[in-house]
């Protein structure tokens, strides 16, 4: 079945190569959005079968974009193109994805058959209405084995390490989370162990944790 699908994506050359690209691999592309109030306008009057949502919206959190689209319609697919396989590093959480939602890994998309198979099979069935599916390349796995892509990081653990790529100090993230400065020191110590950063007296912690957390983001690193 070739599904209707609306796009919505923010950045105007993405949208353009996107679009392009699924409508050569006869993908029934029927509008575009760059917000969301123009997206729900168009879910409403054109009824699509699937929604293709960029996770990088700017100023929008896209999981509360896709929450609102199933309040419109509950049988609506849903496919999310992310960067980061963590959803806590962005400030969001994992369990609130709607159920049946498929979440593709931007660089893991080398064959666009993967992102067109993803879309044709978004709707959700009675029996994947409860799931959520992660695909990396070939390979699609379940919500609750996200985890297992920073497999030991608590959501207290990946809270901190965003606050402290967003260039808190420890202070601020202490009164942040209303804990105390000490805490945040072993937390962020904890972090870096679980993430092999090691001390060392020519590189700064706090540096080298902003670069790991930059790099799951998706962001280039040499």
């Amino acid at each position: 079945m070739n599904e209707r699908v609306l796009v919505m994506v923010d950045d105007a050359f993405e949208m353009s190569t996107l679009v392009a690209a699924l409508r050569l691999h006869d993908i029934d592309v029927i509008a575009e959005a760059k917000s969301e109030s123009v997206g729900l306008n168009l879910l409403r009057r054109l009824q699509p079968d699937v929604i293709l949502l960029d996770m990088n919206i700017a100023g929008m959190s896209s999981i509360k974009i896709a929450i609102n689209m199933r309040k419109e319609n509950q049988n609506i697919g849903i496919v999310i193109l992310n960067t980061c396989p963590d959803l806590r590093l962005m400030g969001e959480s994992n369990e609130d994805v709607p159920a049946g939602t498929k979440i593709l890994i931007k660089k893991s998309i080398v064959d666009f058959t993967v992102l067109c198979n993803a879309i044709n099979d978004s709707i959700p069935s009675a029996v994947e209405k409860h799931k959520v599916t992660w695909i990396n390349g070939n390979t699609s796995f379940q919500d609750h084995g996200v985890a297992t892509l920073m497999t030991h990081l608590t959501n207290t653990q990946a809270e901190v390490l965003r606050l402290v790529a967003s260039g808190m100090t420890n202070a601020q993230i202490g009164r942040t989370r209303y804990v105390s400065e000490k805490s945040v020191e072993q937390v962020i110590s904890r972090v870096a162990q679980e993430l092999h950063v090691h001390p060392d007296a020519n590189k700064n912690m706090r540096v080298q944790l902003v670069g790991e957390y930059y790099r799951w983001l998706g962001a280039p690193h040499h």
